[in-house]
């Protein structure tokens, strides 16, 4: 008997998940499914932060179920690309999907298809992305601009002469405008050697 985890989703807290949890509760009887853990949200689909989608994910990488039931699938994303980016995390742990509404099921030989498609556009997405990172850099050099955080220009005599005149490292991390770390290193350093050669 495959072990089930039901996921329901309203908009507001003047709608209720019962209409969801009465459909899903019967498909899961019908197919024969053991239902282990039901996760609800009560919060707008745009909301990235969903404490029962984040409990439902925590169970699927601990390998608590083996199939989630939603609705529809817009109740467990917030966008295309997001519920695409779920479908793949859920299929990298072997879990199947099926969805009440669109009659999505990754179970069957169509299903699996959606998958092979859902996970190839996901890779393509984070190539994309990847892609348009670097892309970026380069035109970003090209343009001369800097890459990454500015290089510190700190006065290392100046801030060896304030430490030996007794100031702490939290006030010279604040004079200078640094951390205490990066003033602890450079007190640390050696000085430069000298360049002339010793007879």
């Amino acid at each position: 008997m495959k072990r089930a985890a039901l996921y329901l989703r309203v908009s507001t807290v003047d709608q209720h998940p019962e209409t969801q949890l009465h459909d899903l509760r019967q498909m899961a009887s019908q197919r024969g499914f053991q239902i282990v853990a039901e996760f609800t949200d009560r919060i707008s689909g745009t909301k990235a932060k969903r404490p029962g989608l984040g409990q439902l994910m925590t169970g699927a990488r601990r390998g608590q179920f083996d199939i989630v039931l939603v609705w529809a699938s817009d109740r467990i994303a917030r966008s295309t690309r997001h519920f695409l980016e779920v479908l793949d995390e859920l299929n990298r742990f072997n879990i199947e999907f099926v969805s009440f509404r669109e009659q999505i099921d990754t179970g069957g030989p169509l299903g699996r298809a959606l998958v092979v498609i859902i996970g190839a556009i996901a890779e393509l997405e984070r190539n994309l992305i990847v892609e348009r990172v670097r892309a970026g850099m380069r035109r970003a050099k090209l343009e001369g601009r800097h890459i990454g955080r500015p290089a510190l220009s700190l006065d290392r005599e100046a801030i060896l002469r304030d430490r030996q005149s007794g100031h702490s490292l939290g006030l010279l991390a604040r004079n200078y405008n640094t951390s205490r770390a990066t003033i602890h290193r450079l007190l640390n350093e050696q000085a430069p050697a000298s360049t002339e050669n010793v007879a």
